[in-house]
């Protein structure tokens, strides 16, 4: 088990995701770390990484972060991330809905040294985001009336 790799993901998912504390960053990141997300990698750095965070702060408040680990090998470590918070603020085109939204992310982290560098991410917020959606717009429909109701 590569104890070292799962408390380096631990400690930055905490720090940053739930803390706030992105001046961390690059106590966690390689500076030319690169996420793969679906038909994309994504240069940036640990100005990504800052970005980022950022981004699901502004948008989700009482963020809370899960870790479950899967599998590991020297460099490379498998995991899940359950994120919970309250939906305050826009994200990507969403406007905050003040609702509760729990969403998770399949995540392989791949370390150099002891930085992450590089991570394959799986989310389903987009998802949750729509139905969060919805689920809104079924709330705040009004029932249609028939003809002679009063």
């Amino acid at each position: 088990m590569n104890h070292a790799a799962r408390d380096q993901i631990l400690n930055a998912s905490y720090t940053l995701f739930r803390d706030g504390q992105v001046d961390a960053i690059s106590q966690y990141f390689a500076p030319d770390y690169v996420v793969h997300i679906t038909d994309q990698d994504v240069l940036g750095g640990t100005s990504l990484v800052r970005s980022v965070v950022d981004l699901y702060r502004g948008a989700f408040s009482d963020l809370s972060v899960e870790v479950r680990f899967f599998l590991d090998s020297s460099d490379t470590v498998s995991w899940q991330r359950t994120m919970r918070a309250t939906h305050t603020g826009p994200f990507k085109g969403f406007p905050g809905t003040g609702q509760p939204i729990i969403w998770r992310e399949m995540v392989v982290s791949r370390l150099s040294g002891t930085l992450i560098a590089e991570e394959w991410v799986v989310t389903e917020l987009a998802e949750r985001l729509l139905l969060g959606r919805k689920s809104l717009s079924r709330t705040l429909r009004k029932p249609n009336r028939q003809r002679g109701d009063a």
